[in-house]
């Protein structure tokens, strides 16, 4: 999962909102950065190129991330971590930062109160989340191509995860309910770019969840054919540019 990912998804759907989380961490000239679900490190290394006098320590409950991006940015110190018990001692730093992660947070509220206790009085904690799939052209496509590979249960993984904490006033009150004050929240619309719908669709259905639920449920080869077919009458062979929508948070401690 953590190759295909990095090959197929990063640069088309992360690698965008990497660069402008880390123009505003940049901005905040922080000393000691912790990362939170830092995947293969796409921010990680932007990160260590923007701020070169920072120490960042990035992590991921995922070991398998952490092996990888600890290839790909190892500049950091890497360690697997879950945001809701950080093995670190209270005010350790002066900015966390985590890019689409929090909403793979079972429980939102104690990992952010977690986050606020690792933060030093006055740092800032700044973090992405999708919005709305709707917003998401890409993933919009590729819902409706598995509700045609499985008309009967499509796997809904996209709809209640990745795009499943896209409310910004229930982001903003979590946030306070852990003791944070929101500085600024931002909608942002940015162009991903895709060589082609199949990339797009090898990136989707091996480099993440959907992967397993797959397998699970029957042939692979029939399941990635139907999926590439429906992506494709939606947005074109490729090369393929699509919008995708994210709300920024940064909030103080």
């Amino acid at each position: 999962m953590p190759a295909a990912y990095e090959q197929y998804l990063v640069p088309v759907v992360f690698r965008p909102f990497a660069e402008d989380l880390t123009a505003r961490a940049a901005a905040l000239h922080p000393r000691r950065i912790l990362e939170l679900a830092a995947g293969t490190g796409v921010l990680t290394a932007d990160l260590l190129t923007a701020t070169p006098s920072a120490e960042v320590m990035a992590t991921d409950l995922n070991e398998a991330m952490v092996a990888f991006g600890s290839t790909r940015a190892p500049g950091a110190v890497w360690r697997q971590a879950d945001a809701q018990q950080l093995p670190f001692p209270d005010g350790g730093f002066d900015l966390v930062v985590c890019q689409f992660g929090v909403m793979f947070f079972p429980d939102r509220i104690e990992a952010f109160t977690e986050i606020r206790r690792v933060l030093a009085r006055g740092g800032r904690f700044l973090f992405n989340t999708w919005g709305p799939l709707g917003t998401h052209a890409f993933e919009v496509a590729l819902q409706a191509g598995l509700e045609r590979a499985f008309p009967a249960d499509p796997p809904r993984f996209f709809q209640t995860v990745p795009h499943g904490y896209a409310d910004p006033a229930v982001v903003a009150a979590d946030l306070a309910a852990a003791g944070f004050a929101v500085e600024d929240e931002q909608e942002l619309t940015l162009d991903g770019q895709a060589a082609s719908t199949a990339d797009l669709v090898t990136g989707y259905l091996t480099g993440t969840p959907v992967r397993a639920a797959i397998e699970e449920r029957g042939d692979g080869q029939a399941v990635r054919a139907t999926v590439i077919e429906e992506m494709t009458a939606r947005l074109g062979p490729g090369p393929v540019t699509a919008p995708m929508t994210a709300y920024v948070f940064r909030a103080a401690a």
